[in-house]
């Protein structure tokens, strides 16, 4: 007979703690994990390859930057909560709410490794959040509850290399632009500033499989 804590398995979804960290700790940790998406039954599944980091109130490039308002509340806190904003009047933007209440910031989920059930593109904030279907209606869920979060993933995966980069459209905020608050997995062809020639080599050896 095995003891009970050799059976037990670890906890894969992130907890609470987990968000309530240094936002570019959080940005950068979330590289290879999964979000997960339970869709009116249907499990979908993308790994992290690339995220950005918005570090309100300071940060000109953030939401939070001019204050409180009811489009970005749920920047506000508490943490581990979807912040999902829709933009250019076509697109809805995913992002991880960190730090304690009252601390505006958050973290931009901008490409994704499809894993299952994922048959769109996903490399773009406003693409991965069409092919997870996450719209407004999820804006405010609790990343620690039942319909979306984020896990760490069963399988074991080589050691991500991650690499830093300045955030993508933000260059209206003047020096916050060139904070390197953007981060990616080096080796993944669908971080969205990839090359399409890797894209292409990549959609077409996961058709062959």
């Amino acid at each position: 007979m095995y003891p009970r804590h050799a059976l037990a398995k670890p906890p894969l979804r992130l907890p609470r703690d987990f968000y309530a960290r240094s936002t570019l700790i959080v940005a950068r940790t979330l590289i290879g994990m999964h979000l997960v998406h339970l869709d009116a039954g249907v499990r979908r599944v993308g790994r992290i390859v690339e995220t950005e980091a918005y570090l309100g109130p300071k940060d000109l490039a953030a939401h939070s930057s001019r204050g409180k308002t009811p489009r970005n509340a749920v920047m506000f806190g508490p943490p581990g909560h979807a912040y999902v904003y829709f933009i250019y009047g076509f697109w809805n933007c995913v992002n991880v709410v960190t730090r304690e209440a009252g601390v505006p910031q958050a973290v931009l989920l901008r490409a994704l490794e499809p894993v299952e059930n994922l048959d769109e593109k996903t490399w773009g904030p406003g693409l991965l959040c069409r092919a997870m279907n996450i719209d407004r209606a999820l804006n405010g869920a609790d990343l620690c509850a039942n319909r979306l979060w984020i896990e760490r993933p069963h399988e074991a995966k080589p050691r991500v290399r991650v690499t830093r980069a300045t955030r993508i459209g933000v260059e209206y905020s003047g020096e916050w632009a060139k904070r390197l608050w953007r981060f990616f997995a080096a080796d993944s062809p669908y971080v969205s500033t990839a090359s399409q020639t890797a894209r292409a080599r990549a959609l077409k050896q996961s058709a062959d499989h």
